[in-house]
C-alpha cells in the first residue's frame, strides 16, 4: 500500500452549496494541525509558496503577517483558514486540486509549524473534465 493510498482525506469531489467542487481541502492530520496553530496563534491563513526560500511548501501564517495582494487568488478555506496562490502559479494550477496534509519533517522556516517535527505538505489530482467545467469562472482574477 502506497502512503497516498493510506490517506484519510476530504477528497475534491465535494462541493460547496452551489455544486461548484472544492479547490482545497484538507486531510484530518492537517486540520488538527491547524487547530492546534490556531489555538496557539489566532486566526491563521495559507499561501501556496512559489518556490522561493521554502521551496514549494505550503506556508501557513497568522492572519496580518502575509500580506494579499492583487496578485494573490482565493482558493477556499481549509480549518478555517483563506487558502490563496499567486496569480501566476493558479494560472499553471487552476486545473488541479490541493489537498493540504501533514507529513513529519520542518516546516518552511516561516511558516508557523517550523519546529513541531511536522509540516503542511501539498497532495494534488487533476480536475475530471467535468469539474473543469463546473470550475470555470468560479475564481475571480
Amino acid at each position: 500500500m502506497t502512503e497516498a493510498s493510506t490517506i484519510e482525506a476530504a477528497t475534491a469531489e465535494q462541493a460547496d452549496a452551489s455544486g461548484t467542487p472544492l479547490r482545497v481541502t484538507a486531510t484530518p492530520k492537517a486540520l488538527e494541525l491547524i487547530a492546534e496553530l490556531r489555538s496557539e496563534y489566532g486566526p491563521v491563513m495559507f499561501h501556496q509558496s512559489g518556490g522561493c526560500c521554502d521551496g514549494s511548501s505550503p506556508m501557513c501564517y497568522p492572519v496580518g503577517d502575509f500580506i494579499i495582494g492583487d496578485g494573490d487568488v482565493h482558493l477556499g478555506q481549509v480549518g478555517g483558514a483563506d487558502f490563496f496562490i499567486s496569480r501566476s502559479q493558479f494560472g499553471v494550477w487552476k486545473h488541479t486540486h490541493i489537498m493540504l496534509d501533514v507529513v513529519p519533517g520542518r516546516g518552511g522556516m516561516f511558516s508557523l509549524e517550523n519546529g513541531r517535527e511536522k509540516r503542511f505538505h501539498i497532495r494534488s489530482r487533476l480536475f475530471t473534465e467535468a469539474e473543469n467545467r463546473a470550475l470555470d469562472g468560479a475564481c475571480k482574477l
